[in-house]
């Protein structure tokens, strides 16, 4: 999972990024608040890691443009020294989903970053079979069932696939399918991104006749929708 990372002390956003890595985790460290949500104007994470107090724009108010701007809002984790009961619930109530405090534990970091992904993304921490609206994933044959049989993907294929599956009606940006699905390979372009897009149109049937809209997101990435029989974004 990406996870942002807002914290203006160095060696505190420093051991955070090398904790998440050791988790497995991608961090993407910045200093200030306006900073973050440059950032996610035009990329998209997974998890938002906030400390309270840094200069410009706090915490909390990158929480209320997250939760305004962002849909669906990824999970927060509020990263705070304070201790005090009304600090802890002023942040909840501001839209945090749960906090940490300072100084960091390691394995409680972890912990409760794993507890958010595992409520927020369900799907990314399920059985090796995994069926998400409707289309059986099979990771060892590299297949997708759908309503026309099974399909055969390759390996690149099947993993957007799965990608766009579970962050399924939700905007995903082109860095971040490029880093999830190629690893930020400098010898990947962006029209390798769009030909698999493509592809994956046509041997999945991703139409609106078949329930699904996979569409390019001006600018920014590309969203899979999944539709009910009007047509209309199903929740």
């Amino acid at each position: 999972m990406k996870v942002a990372i807002l914290e203006d002390e160095p060696e505190q956003a420093q051991y955070a990024a090398k904790v998440l890595e050791g988790g497995g985790h991608v961090p993407l460290v910045c200093a200030t608040g306006d900073a973050l949500i440059a950032h996610l104007r035009r990329d998209t994470v997974d998890l938002l890691l906030l400390d309270w107090n840094v200069p410009n724009v706090s915490g909390l108010e990158v929480i209320a443009w997250a939760r305004e701007h962002l849909s669906p809002t990824p999970p927060i984790l509020m990263l705070t020294g304070r201790t005090d009961s009304q600090d802890v619930v002023a942040a909840l109530e501001a839209g945090a989903d749960d906090y940490v405090t300072k100084p960091l534990d390691a394995a409680v970091l972890l912990a409760r970053v794993r507890a958010l992904i595992r409520r927020a993304y369900p799907a990314a921490s399920g059985p090796a079979a995994l069926e998400i609206a409707g289309r059986r994933f099979n990771p060892l044959g590299l297949t997708v069932d759908g309503p026309a049989g099974e399909v055969t993907l390759t390996e690149r294929e099947f993993a957007l696939a799965l990608s766009l599956f579970k962050n399924i009606n939700r905007q995903l940006s082109r860095a971040y399918l490029l880093e999830t699905v190629w690893g930020w390979s400098p010898d990947v372009q962006t029209r390798t991104l769009d030909a698999h897009i493509s592809r994956l149109r046509g041997k999945l049937d991703l139409r609106p006749e078949n329930g699904f809209r996979l569409a390019p997101v001006y600018s920014y990435g590309y969203r899979l929708e999944h539709l009910d029989g009007e047509g209309r974004v199903s929740p």
